[in-house]
């Protein structure tokens, strides 16, 4: 079969869909750093909608890898003309296949960095979105303060350096459209973090300010960084995917991107210089992001690290797997239920039992083939940001916290390094060594993994935490994930 193409769409199978408009009337409108699974499952997969409709063709999107290890994608995005299939998994084993042409371009920022800084300055650039996982905004995890001693950071304030970061990057475009008179694009994070507009701004602003105080506060003032709230389960490709779309549809295609069917995006309306007409396929534009954004860092992200940590011990490798052994739903249903739901406020238009039980049923969904590895991931960057919120309200209302320190000693145990069968557990976050060598001492200081205030702040002061922490990590220790969890459900989450 040939490769996915331009001149190949032809040729494909009448069960793919295909763009129905012509891509060579499309025009960059956005430039989107970061084109990994999740931007083209999710809000490359919405601007085609949109063209699919012949509407929005000058909001074509411009994609940028910033990292090295980008230039993968590069290569197969220009050898398919930025053409990818979204394959769509259904619970019951039906598969949805369509090929995005959205995305129209894709420059690899460490070849040429000042070919991506013109390009974001070109006027017809309206838009700068970015989905770098939420490490990629260099802020602690404690105080959210910006790291201006990273060396990045510091390499791209060098006066004429070949910038290297996300921050470099747009603030030298930015900086390029106000000296030619040309008003500044906005910056849409569509990261999974509280507020991540207003954190892309922080960040922005701040590395502005090391550049000169006075451009700190232009960027401040003068760019638009709307919140949003971005989901849809995509799991990393893997070559099962590739085979299967390649046995199933006779596409071949160098990287595809599965996902689950539900998607959701809430967006606050607040652009400079236009937007595609989102809200016409599905995007929720509002005033405030704030609710819905909790919920689903709270219950949806919050439950993947309840689910990471202690399933990956118990010998599970997927998510369905987990969510479908009955010990595991029902201490996400205490999460959920007893941790979480507490903490959030009303969320306009949204029944929480009904989403609740359909993140369940997400979960389960044996098609994604999610990976606990996934969920585990880059912990230091999401403990912080999905679970730490909820044990912190609950320790401050008086409120269950049994759930939420059992997933910090189901981390504390991952750490180690070790399953409980004995196998070697690949631990990949950026404070590996530091998180390794604290789990490895927590046999003579159970204390030891929580006291790094640099990620936990004060919480090992709390004595209501720490007594139940380290009874809880002594449990799952000592005698296992599986009684440890029913050690906590039996004691009703208190």
């Amino acid at each position: 079969m040939p490769p996915l193409s331009s001149r190949t769409l032809p040729l494909l199978s009448a069960s793919v869909a295909t763009p129905g408009y012509d891509r060579g009337l499309v025009r960059a409108g956005i430039v989107h750093l970061g084109v990994g699974g999740f931007h083209r499952s999710h809000q490359a997969m919405y601007l085609d909608r949109l063209m699919q409709q012949g509407r929005a063709l000058d909001w074509g999107i411009c994609g940028v890898g910033v990292l090295p290890g980008d230039r993968r994608m590069a290569e197969v995005m220009a050898a398919q003309d930025c053409l990818y299939t979204l394959v769509v998994t259904h619970p019951d084993g039906f598969l949805d296949a369509r090929v995005v042409g959205s995305v129209v371009e894709y420059l690899l920022a460490p070849d040429d960095p000042d070919a991506v800084v013109e390009r974001m300055t070109d006027p017809a650039i309206r838009i700068v979105s970015l989905t770098v996982t939420e490490g990629g905004y260099n802020v602690d995890a404690v105080t959210g303060a910006f790291d201006g001693t990273d060396s990045g950071v510091l390499a791209d304030l060098v006066p004429g350096a070949a910038l290297r970061t996300s921050f470099g990057l747009v603030v030298e475009a930015l900086v390029r459209r106000r000296d030619r008179g040309i008003a500044p694009f906005t910056v849409m994070s569509c990261d999974n973090i509280p507020g991540n507009g207003d954190v892309a701004r922080r960040s922005f602003a701040a590395f502005a300010a090391l550049r000169e105080p006075a451009l700190g506060e232009w960027v401040e003032r003068e760019v638009p960084f709307p919140n949003s709230m971005v989901d849809r389960i995509t799991p990393a490709t893997t070559a099962v995917h590739r085979t299967e779309l390649a046995r199933r549809f006779g596409v071949e295609d160098g990287w595809p991107v599965v996902c689950e069917p539900w998607t959701q995006w809430v967006l606050e309306d607040r652009f400079g210089s236009g937007r595609p007409p989102l809200e016409d396929v599905g995007v929720q534009l509002v005033d405030d992001v704030e609710p819905y954004e909790l919920m689903k860092l709270r219950l949806l992200n919050g439950s993947h690290q309840a689910m990471g940590y202690l399933g990956t011990l118990a010998g599970y490798t997927f998510m369905h797997d987990v969510c479908q052994d009955p010990l595991f739903r029902r201490f996400l249903h205490g999460y959920m239920d007893q941790e979480a739901t507490p903490t959030l406020g009303p969320v306009p238009g949204i029944d929480l039992e009904s989403y609740k039980a359909d993140l369940i049923g997400r979960f389960a969904n044996p098609n994604v083939r999610d990976t606990l590895a996934r969920l585990c991931a880059e912990s230091s960057d999401r403990i912080p940001k999905f679970l730490l919120p909820v044990l912190r309200a609950n320790l401050a209302s008086g409120g269950d916290i049994r759930c939420s320190v059992a997933v910090l000693a189901g981390w504390a145990r991952y750490a180690e390094g070790t399953g409980e069968d004995g196998r070697p557990l690949d631990v990949v976050d950026p404070l590996r060594e530091r998180l390794v060598a604290a789990a490895r001492r927590q046999a003579r200081d159970p204390l030891a993994f929580v006291a790094d205030r640099e990620l936990f702040g004060d919480l090992v002061d709390d004595e209501r935490f720490a007594g139940t922490y380290v009874a809880t990590l002594d449990l799952v220790r000592s005698r296992g994930t599986r009684a440890a969890l029913e050690e906590v459900l039996s004691a009703g989450g208190r």
